[in-house]
């Protein structure tokens, strides 16, 4: 390790993610509301809009998941530190184009600026390896840590900045403001990038092998049944949240035009409330992550912490379900918080299972798989959310429809946990 980079590069590194994902937390929750204001929404049928807008939601997991392999694998050849500043130079870009599609008023333009935006944020495997390379074994989980801290406080803090830029902006429902900060957000995140991060990868340093989906990891884990249905488990888990999570914006504006509310209210007022309640969510998955996981980690086994987070996540859901035919904020709350924590339960102790019935040999291939199964639920949540809601719009309790699936599919979740905990043990044992 000699050649590589100072422990000082990991700080720079958790800056770049943790100012890159604060624009991200900015932009993700105005989605649905921007997209159904634009002029050629309007046009479309309400199944056709809710398709729409479940596919604008999709598309930057969809370009992570296309494009994080292929980041890896030319991080290989030419080092990580380019990959890296091309990422975040296209996140500058692209977010850029956000606010002009906002301020143009164009669907294509939106889209092109999402998927432009998933394929640049593709880079989070290359962020990986960095750490990788600039760790020892010993000290690797906490150099991933990085990472899930910086994800929790930019999808924290985000969504705060969106609120106060759009109370500044004083624009209407469309304000590009949104867009630009992130873009220089994204900018100072590359100069920090261009000016103090050195490169990680060695002259003749290993090479990994990146792949859409490794057959043979697919095999090794059908073989061990258990790490099969944990992974299943993860799959319908995370299918859930995202549901949930992508049509949470919807709720929050239903039974109001959110154009009327802008008129009627005050400029921002539904977009910044909606901002202000994806930041709570932010604070209750740090805080469960951070702190209330952590302890319960040392004191239950990975088995019974996964059975309660799922346990704990059905009623979450259940409870939101219930909540959400009024819009009860404060019922809504309450709801969110329960979910949340349950489901920062079950994360990542079904990681840990999953590493712990997995063969060591074929561990990173298995895990590997695991990530892409999370990556094609966070594809297909979205569109399933959507959808129903385009199904059931012209029904009372449609609305409702996103939060009663993400409760079945917390169930199924809770049954393949129970089937799989009881069905296999640790590798070797």
């Amino acid at each position: 390790m000699s050649d590589a980079p100072r422990r000082g590069s990991l700080f720079v590194i958790f800056l770049t993610v943790f100012i890159d994902l604060l624009g991200f937390g900015m932009v993700l929750p105005l989605l649905p509301i921007y997209a159904k204001l634009l002029p050629e929404m309007r046009e479309m049928t309400a199944g056709r809009q809710e398709l729409t807008v479940g596919l604008l939601m999709s598309s930057f997991s969809a370009m992570q998941f296309l494009f994080a392999p292929l980041w890896g694998r030319l991080s290989d050849r030419i080092g990580r530190r380019p990959v890296l500043m091309v990422g975040l130079a296209g996140s500058v870009m692209f977010y850029t184009l956000f606010g002009l599609a906002a301020q143009w008023g164009s669907l294509t333009w939106l889209f092109v600026a999402r998927i432009g935006a998933g394929l640049a944020g593709a880079t989070i495997s290359t962020t990986q390896a960095y750490i990788a390379d600039s760790t020892t074994l010993e000290g690797r989980s906490k150099g991933m840590a990085l990472i899930g801290a910086a994800f929790g406080l930019g999808f924290t803090f985000g969504p705060a900045l969106g609120a106060l830029s759009l109370w500044l902006s004083g624009e209407e429902s469309l304000s590009p403001w949104p867009g630009y900060l992130a873009a220089g957000l994204s900018m100072i995140a590359l100069m920090m990038a261009v000016f103090r991060l050195p490169e990680s990868l060695p002259p003749g340093g290993a090479r990994s092998e990146h792949k859409l989906l490794d057959w043979r990891a697919l095999s090794d884990a059908i073989s061990m049944p258990s790490v099969a249905l944990l992974i299943l488990a993860s799959f319908v888990s995370i299918f859930a949240f995202a549901n949930f999570e992508s049509t949470l914006s919807r709720l929050l504006l239903y039974k109001a035009d959110a154009a009327q509310q802008v008129q009627e209210n005050g400029a921002h007022h539904f977009p910044a409330q909606l901002l202000l309640v994806f930041c709570y969510i932010g604070l209750v998955l740090s805080f469960a992550q951070g702190f209330l996981v952590r302890r319960l980690a040392g004191k239950i086994s990975d088995e019974r912490l996964t059975t309660l987070g799922a346990t704990v996540s059905i009623v979450g859901f259940g409870l939101l379900a219930l909540a959400s035919y009024q819009v009860h904020i404060p019922s809504l709350l309450g709801a969110l918080t329960v979910a949340i924590v349950g489901f920062a339960m079950v994360t990542p102790s079904l990681n840990a299972l999953i590493s712990r019935r997995s063969d060591p040999a074929r561990q990173g291939g298995i895990l590997g798989l695991n990530q892409s199964a999370g990556a094609l639920a966070r594809i297909v949540g979205p569109v399933t959310g959507f959808s129903l809601l385009g199904w059931a719009h012209d029904r009372p309790w449609g609305h409702t429809l996103p939060y009663w699936a993400a409760t079945v599919l917390m169930c199924v979740g809770a049954a393949l946990i129970a089937v799989a905990v009881r069905g296999g043990k640790d590798f070797g044992k």
